[in-house]
C-alpha cells in the first residue's frame, strides 16, 4: 500500500511573549490559538540581534513532569541545575533534560559575536509513570548530532528520530520523538516516513516552503501546497509521511514528531502533572525544600529561590 501522505490540518501564527525575568519570544505551542499538541506542551523560538531581549535570561526556576528541548542556533547559553551539570551550549547544541520529579536550573544567555541569539526550547510530556523518575540531562555538542546530505542539496540535522538510517544523537525517550532540522534549497523536495497516530508539525524559520504536498487530489485540504513563509507553524494531520517542497525559494524548518499519551494534564508554571493535586503537591514539596531529588536543601536554598508567581520556564 502507497504511504498516505500527511495533509497540514492548521497553520499557526507565533505569538510574541515575555518569559524568564524578561526574554522575548515567539511562542506557537501553549497559546490561546494552540494549547496543546499531544505530547508537545510548549515551543518557543528566540530569535534577536539585540542584547536587551535576552540577556536577564531564565533565572533559577524549578521543572517536573516534563522534558526540555533546547536546540541552539546562535549565541552561548550557560546552565547549571540541581543535578550536579553545569556548562555552556552554543550554535548547533543540543540540550535534552528530562525534569521527571523534580529539578531545580538556571538557562542564561550569552551572545555569539555579532550579537545574536536563536534557538528553540521544546516541552516534551511525560506519561503518568513517569512523572516521578529521577532527572535525567543530555547535553550534545553540535558535532555528536550527524547531517545527512543528500544529491539535491538537502541538509538534514538529525537530533533524534531516523533518517535514511542515519540515528539520532538522542535516545531512550519514551514518546518516541522525531527532532530534525531541514535545509531545502530552491528546487528541493522533502519526504520523511511519521508514524502513523503520531503528532507532528513542521515550524519554518527561514524562507518559504510548500508543506503537506503530494497528497490525492480528493484528500488534500485547502492549506496543502500552499506556500508557508517563515516564522510559521504547519500543524499535520494523521498519515505516513511529510512531504516539503521548496520551489521558488530556499526553506528550512524543524520537524517535529511524537507518541501521543492521550492523559489529562494540569498545568501550573513549569510544572505539568495529571491532577491538581499533583501540582498542589509540587509547590508545598518546593515550600518545604523537599522538591530536588538531589539530597541536599543547603545547597539548593544557596544557589537563589522561586516562587509559584515568579515567571520562568
Amino acid at each position: 500500500m502507497a504511504a498516505r501522505p500527511r495533509a497540514v490540518a492548521r497553520v499557526i501564527q507565533p505569538t510574541p511573549v515575555i518569559e524568564g525575568a524578561g526574554v522575548r519570544l515567539r511562542r506557537s505551542i501553549a497559546t490561546a490559538t494552540l494549547d496543546y499538541l499531544d505530547p508537545f506542551l510548549l515551543l518557543d523560538n528566540f530569535d534577536s540581534d539585540d542584547p536587551d531581549d535576552y540577556l536577564a535570561g531564565f533565572p533559577w526556576h524549578p521543572h517536573r513532569g516534563i522534558e526540555t528541548v533546547t536546540y541552539m542556533l546562535a549565541g552561548e547559553v550557560d546552565h547549571r541545575d540541581s543535578i550536579g551539570n553545569a556548562g555552556m551550549i552554543g550554535a548547533g547544541d543540543v540540550q535534552w533534560m528530562t525534569a521527571g520529579g523534580g529539578i531545580m536550573h538556571e538557562e542564561m544567555p550569552r551572545p555569539g559575536a555579532d550579537g545574536r541569539m536563536g534557538g528553540f526550547q521544546l516541552w516534551v510530556n511525560l506519561p503518568a509513570e513517569l512523572k516521578m523518575t529521577r532527572p535525567r540531562y543530555q547535553d550534545l555538542s553540535a558535532a555528536r548530532i550527524p547531517e545527512v546530505r543528500r544529491a539535491d542539496g538537502a541538509v538534514i540535522r538529525v537530533v533524534a528520530g531516523e533518517v535514511d538510517g542515519v540515528v539520532g544523537a538522542v535516545t531512550e525517550i519514551y514518546a518516541e520523538p522525531e527532532y530534525l532540522d531541514v535545509s531545502l534549497p530552491a528546487g528541493a523536495s522533502f519526504s520523511q516516513p511519521v508514524s502513523r497516530g503520531h503528532s507532528a508539525f513542521a515550524y519554518a524559520f527561514e524562507g518559504e516552503g510548500q508543506f503537506g504536498v503530494g497528497g490525492d487530489p480528493g484528500d488534500r485540504g485547502d492549506l496543502d501546497g500552499e506556500p508557508l513563509s517563515a516564522p510559521r507553524m504547519a500543524v499535520f494531520g494523521d498519515g505516513d509521511e511529510v512531504r516539503v517542497e521548496a520551489r521558488g525559494h530556499a526553506v528550512r524548518f524543524l520537524l517535529v514528531s511524537g507518541k501521543p499519551l492521550g492523559e489529562p494534564i494540569a498545568r501550573y508554571g513549569p510544572f505539568v502533572m495529571n491532577t491538581r493535586e499533583e501540582l498542589q503537591l509540587a509547590v508545598r514539596d518546593l515550600q518545604d525544600d523537599t522538591f530536588v531529588w538531589r539530597d541536599d536543601a543547603e545547597w539548593a536554598r544557596s544557589r537563589g529561590t522561586w516562587s509559584p508567581d515568579a515567571r520562568s520556564r
